[in-house]
């Protein structure tokens, strides 16, 4: 029986998804590469040099504060999920050194297999999954077994994304300064716990 153009755009789709998972990090050589560009950036012309600080910072404090909550594996658990997490990140991201730390924690320990692809090594994944038109990151692919993108999250949790809705609105009455720093008040305190909430909910 010849396949469908859907059921070959489906297949192009999960082999090209396939090739950027085993092209993607561990959250171990994902810190590995942040410290890198800190400390030794083979990248002289790095754009974003200044911000891998703050990120590698803020990253390492997402790691020590969070704690896996236990209400929300077994969520997770009562989904019957078995696939995996591949996350589109780079360590000098503000938004990312919050949530990719508490969503690869998390994944992990409820057992399942977490990867990190850096955006800029190749624009050719993240292309497929813009918001509104950019590149925005972090994004979370919900993959299945077999590759099939089973749902995507990101940037943002809500409250973030309402932060920023709010800054668009009247950037006079709620600077871009204000802006950035509730945004990471709220990342501290919050500790991925909202991110994670909204990926279980679209599994």
């Amino acid at each position: 029986m010849k396949s469908t153009i859907q059921e070959q755009q489906n297949t192009i789709n999960k082999e090209m998804i396939e090739n950027y998972w085993e092209k993607a990090l561990t959250f171990r050589e994902y810190l590995e590469v942040a410290e890198e560009r800190f400390h030794n950036n083979p990248d002289k012309n790095d754009e974003h040099q200044e911000y891998y600080e703050l990120g590698l910072q803020r990253t390492n404090r997402t790691v020590k504060t969070y704690k896996v909550d236990e209400l929300q594996v077994e969520k997770l658990e009562a989904k019957n999920f078995t696939g995996k997490i591949l996350m589109i990140s780079e360590p000098w991201c503000g938004d990312a050194s919050a949530t990719v730390p508490a969503v690869s924690r998390f994944f992990d320990a409820a057992g399942f297999e977490v990867r990190v692809f850096l955006r800029d090594s190749d624009h050719g994944l993240i292309d497929h999954f813009l918001t509104d038109g950019s590149q925005s990151i972090p994004k979370v692919l919900i993959l299945n077994d077999d590759f099939s993108v089973r749902n995507v999250w990101g940037p943002r949790p809500q409250h973030g994304m309402d932060l920023l809705k709010k800054f668009k609105a009247d950037e006079i009455a709620y600077p871009r300064e204000d802006f950035y720093n509730d945004l990471q008040v709220y990342y501290a305190k919050n500790r991925g716990k909202d991110a994670i909430e909204e990926i279980i909910n679209m599994i």
